[in-house]
């Protein structure tokens, strides 16, 4: 009897004491939230586990707002984050989560000394860290059903069997009545709250308290403002085509990066000691911040480790696992099937491999590839790592001339603004026709340490499906005729228009180019204006989806799409259905030949033929980027294929 009047005081305490102020969810539970998979929920409670164990409530408290941005506006429904300002609470008693809140204002209007104050038609998404035994009943089946990881114990209420705490989370709103009311969270807004968690378990040790702002006898501890941006790998089953985002913390709410010096992007740095120092130099328990974003993850359990304690299938090489174990459990469920795909897949490193550069052409983390070739944050190579994404795509600023887009190079290691000389056939100028980068980088005599391939290798691809690949565009040309091109989906792309002007230089004079680029993320400050890069080259901007766009397009000639990654994205079944419909030629890419077969899947799902075989392509980027969980040989723009040709 004394341990049931136990939980019922606790569970009135939890209403009416010092803990959220809104009650308990009544009713929600994860697995109702439309969309969601187990997997998704197993990835979120990992990152609420490893973000309890950091332990934030030591020095946080409700007072101390955080500003959050995970990605860009146009990655939210509405173009809009969801809940961008949060509140640890349970530092000062209840128990121990996280508010987040729609705006900062309705942080302030909600949070009173004690409860949270209930405002009428204001959300507020809550993680309370629960123990099992005080939870919804069915939420301790979701969590027994999936096995879901713990946050913590409660050593002292063990014997009881219900020391477990797991992070419980819902939407709570007051009706215009005063009516509670609670909802699950959408998936969307499940995925902000992965990207914070894993964030701020990272960032919150950097605040650096502040003595001097509050008086001495205060208990609140105060701490200096404070910017912080580190990437944060989406697992799996959370990716929408990129597998990093970079978020951003800051205290309090609406810092933003200052300018330094005559730098012509923000540079990320934060306050340690007495002097700014660069974010991604600093250590935090001994571990650099570099190391953390350098975690592997198992092919199995999805679990984060560091490449030296990785496990390898031994027969292809091709996967990583945290343990033996979870190979010997992979392998029986799913990888035995598929092992002699991967051995031949991995097999095609060396034919994959440019080895004729002389700059590092591995890539584990983008920002620390682009300072070992010096680099990080400056012109277009801004788009190469994700410490810009606070920008939108084609808005970043730009200073200076040619060699400031070309991120500071000397002259002779980028590729000049001007046309090619000598190239006359029969007293006419004729295109340049290229099958290799050592034939590009030797007609525009660049030294192999030039690293302008990684970003050239998207131009370049373009022009060599125009010329090699597609008889019809280059005939058109050749007779001096134009050629339209749909460009769909671009994104880093749309800053990277001095290295798109060189498609015009190879083409030497003859034919015009039209290139269109249409996609959502083309901002909405662009769409509807034009590069005009040459008097025979130019490129239109249009936001939106192709599907909806394409009958206010001029009609193309030829349809492109870079990376397209289509099996991650919905949207694409109808812009192929139109494709189909249209019978354009049209050509993607992807970075590796796992991608690409299950690109030719939802190809022939949509009725389409591959015309073009799957083949490599000769200016795929040189710089091989490393997967999370596999080893495949991974390039951008690595293979291409093509229908209706």
């Amino acid at each position: 009897m004394d341990v049931h009047l136990k939980e019922l005081f606790e569970r009135f305490h939890l209403q009416f004491g010092s803990g959220p102020g809104l009650g308990p969810g009544s009713g929600t539970c994860l697995l109702k939230t439309d969309g969601i998979s187990p997997n998704f929920i197993k990835s979120l409670f990992r990152a609420a586990a490893a973000l309890y164990r950091t332990d934030p409530w030591k020095r946080l408290r409700p007072a101390h707002l955080l500003g959050i941005r995970v990605g860009k506006d146009s990655d939210w429904p509405g173009k809009k984050h969801p809940f961008p300002c949060v509140q640890f609470v349970g530092g000062d008693g209840g128990d121990l989560g996280f508010h987040m809140f729609r705006s900062e204002n309705d942080a302030l209007t909600m949070t009173g000394s004690i409860d949270t104050v209930k405002v009428p038609n204001l959300e507020v998404l809550r993680v309370n860290y629960e123990r099992e035994g005080l939870m919804g009943l069915s939420n301790r089946r979701m969590v027994r059903a999936l096995s879901l990881e713990a946050s913590g114990t409660d050593r002292d209420r063990d014997r009881d069997g219900d020391g477990d705490r797991y992070p419980s989370v819902d939407v709570a709103f007051c009706t215009s009545k005063g009516e509670v009311r609670f909802r699950n969270p959408s998936v969307e807004e499940l995925r902000f709250v992965y990207g914070f968690m894993k964030a701020v378990a990272l960032v919150h040790p950097l605040l650096n308290e502040d003595k001097e702002s509050v008086p001495k006898w205060s208990r609140l501890i105060a701490f200096e403002a404070f910017i912080e941006t580190v990437d944060v790998e989406w697992p799996p089953e959370m990716a929408r085509g990129w597998d990093i985002v970079a978020v951003t913390v800051s205290h309090p709410p609406g810092q933003a990066y200052d300018e330094k010096g005559t730098a012509s992007t923000p540079t990320p740095t934060t306050k340690y000691g007495n002097e700014f120092v660069d974010v991604k130099l600093l250590n935090w328990g001994g571990v650099g911040m570099m190391m953390l974003m350098m975690m592997r993850q198992c092919a199995m359990c999805d679990k984060e480790v560091h490449s030296e304690q990785l496990v390898t299938c031994g027969r292809c090489r091709g996967l990583v696992y945290c343990g033996s174990a979870c190979q010997r459990q992979h392998w029986k469920e799913a990888h035995k099937s598929s092992c002699g795909l991967y051995k031949a897949m991995m097999e095609r490193e060396e034919e994959l491999a440019l080895n004729i550069f002389k700059f590092p052409c591995s890539i584990e983390n983008p920002c620390k590839w682009l300072e070992s070739v010096g680099l990080h944050q400056k012109g277009m190579w801004r788009r190469k790592c994700n410490c810009c994404s606070h920008c939108p795509f084609g808005l970043l600023p730009v200073k200076g001339g040619l060699s400031d887009s070309w991120g500071g190079l000397d002259d002779e290691e980028y590729p000049p603004d001007i046309p090619f000389h000598g190239l006359i056939r029969d007293g006419m100028s004729t295109p340049v026709l290229l099958s290799s980068w050592s034939e590009y980088y030797n007609l525009r005599s660049l030294p192999l340490s030039s690293p302008v391939a990684a970003i050239l290798s998207y131009p370049l691809t373009v022009y060599y499906i125009l010329m090699a690949l597609n008889i019809s565009s280059k005939n058109l040309l050749l007779k001096g005729k134009e050629v339209v091109v749909h460009y769909l989906g671009p994104q880093g792309e749309l800053d990277w228009m001095p290295a798109f002007a060189e498609i015009g230089h190879l083409l030497n004079g003859l034919g015009n180019l039209q290139i269109v680029m249409v996609g959502p993320d083309v901002p909405t400050e662009l769409s509807g204006t034009m590069s005009g890069i040459s008097s025979r080259m130019r490129v239109n901007f249009v936001r939106g989806l192709y599907q909806e766009e394409a009958t206010y397009l001029p009609s193309p000639h030829l349809v492109i799409a870079l990376n397209g990654g289509l099996e991650s994205y919905a949207t694409w079944g109808d812009a192929l259905d139109l494709i189909k419909s249209m019978n354009v030629p049209s050509f993607f890419t992807d970075q590796t030949e796992l991608a690409c077969s299950s690109a030719k899947q939802v190809l022939r799902g949509a009725g389409l033929h591959i015309t073009h075989p799957m083949t490599p392509n000769p200016f795929r980027s040189p710089v091989r980027n490393q997967g999370p969980s596999s080893n495949l040989p991974s390039y951008i723009n690595c293979f291409v294929l093509g229908v209706n040709t």
